[in-house]
């Protein structure tokens, strides 16, 4: 890790002048940062820290929806009363991410800048090649090993899965990302990779998140987030689903649906062609099962991540039957 200055930020305007020095990057939980910094992937001038400012770190909810400020822990997020029952995909996705000792430091804010990453990126002594950190460079990871690489929304210069559970919850009930005086999509903010891998976000220079907000509905109000992974705790997802449904007065019929995918893509993935698919249809084994086949179109493996493009219908078929059950 190389020197590097130290600044403080007092207000959201100084922290927004700091960010938009050369080299500057900002500091809140620091559980991204620090690891990628030791890693020698990240190499700020200056770290500009942000966690002590005030009014960063609240939650309110009204009936249009909720409103999570940037520096609002993981573990306070995934723990608050409302958020468990009024949109329980964003606190099951929080809890099935990372460790509890990292999510009582991680930001929300922090934790939707985490870089799109794999093996190959964050091992720059032994694998130079690496469009996100050199552009131009070429890609470590095509013609290497690729079983946790991405099946969607790839490109030939990058294969690095999109790794937040967060993000596909917040993708999948249109959420929005408040930047300063902007308001960006939640499925806008986070960019494909196409020929410059190393820009991953709607993030300019001198922005700053400061909340995240996600509109009420009854299908946010009854949903889940499923993720299948190589072990059961502290582990990225091969492949994940947010998904939220809601029904006709009989119980059975799908009035709307959302349904997002974590884990097999270079960004959170929205499946709008399963959503479109099922709308209106009866909530049956055989038909979810069917529909959630498209969650997949377009996918491209590169060998060992072909099972990917099995297990992500299952994933999606699973959660949309498993909130059908509580109907």
């Amino acid at each position: 890790m190389r020197d590097f200055s130290y600044l403080r930020a007092n207000s959201v305007d100084a922290a927004r002048q700091a960010a938009a020095l050369p080299g500057a990057m900002l500091l809140a939980g620091g559980t991204t940062l620090i690891d990628l910094a030791k890693c020698g992937v990240t190499e700020p001038e200056t770290v500009v820290d942000i966690s002590h400012l005030k009014g960063l770190d609240t939650i309110t909810l009204d009936d249009r929806g909720i409103t999570i400020g940037a520096l609002a822990r993981m573990s306070s997020v995934a723990d608050h009363a409302e958020i468990k029952s009024r949109f329980p995909a964003v606190s099951e996705a929080l809890w099935q991410a990372a460790s509890a000792q990292l999510r009582n430091m991680a930001t929300i804010g922090g934790n939707l800048m985490q870089r799109t990453r794999c093996p190959y990126f964050r091992d720059p002594a032994n694998f130079p090649a690496c469009n996100k950190r050199t552009p131009g460079s070429g890609c470590s990871a095509i013609g290497g090993v690729t079983r946790g690489h991405a099946v969607l929304g790839t490109s030939e210069a990058c294969i690095a899965t999109y790794p937040g559970d967060l993000a596909t919850a917040l993708v999948a009930f249109d959420a929005t990302v408040h930047v300063g005086d902007r308001q960006v999509a939640a499925d806008d903010f986070f960019l494909l990779p196409g020929a410059t891998p190393d820009r991953e976000n709607a993030i300019e220079p001198g922005e700053v998140i400061t909340a995240i907000s996600i509109p009420a509905s009854a299908a946010a109000g009854r949903s889940t987030y499923l993720k299948v992974r190589d072990r059961q705790s502290y582990e990225f997802a091969a492949a994940s689903a947010a998904v939220g449904v809601e029904f006709e007065a009989d119980g059975r019929t799908i009035r709307d649906l959302r349904v997002a995918l974590g884990g097999v893509a270079t960004k959170p993935w929205r499946a709008r062609a399963v959503e479109e698919a099922l709308k209106g249809k009866l909530l049956e084994a055989d038909i979810v099962k069917q529909a959630s086949l498209l969650a997949i179109e377009g996918a491209v493996d590169h060998g060992a991540n072909h099972y990917k493009i099995e297990l992500a219908p299952r994933v999606v078929a699973r959660a949309i039957l498993k909130v059908g059950e509580t109907a």
